[in-house]
């Protein structure tokens, strides 16, 4: 999967779960950015993206992440 797909479905999967009205995700996009983002809505996502790309994240990894950009990463190690 291309990062620029990954990015396409996540903005989808952000809009939802933070209730959006459009989300325009980029590499350096984080938390601090997205007023809806709090640590509630952070742990949603999290769930949401698991379940959309069938993927699974350790908490170590989500603990490293600054920003988008980052998790994008560790999902693309993970649909390799």
């Amino acid at each position: 999967m291309e990062r620029q797909e990954i990015f396409e479905k996540l903005n989808e999967i952000f809009t939802d779960v933070l209730d959006l009205d459009e989300c325009n995700l980029t590499d350096e996009t984080s938390a601090n950015d997205i007023e809806e983002w709090d640590s509630l809505s952070h742990i949603q996502l999290i769930v949401a993206i698991e379940k959309a790309f069938k993927i699974k994240f350790t908490s170590l990894e989500i603990m490293k992440w600054n920003n988008v950009g980052e998790m994008v990463d560790s999902m693309i190690q993970k649909l390799k």
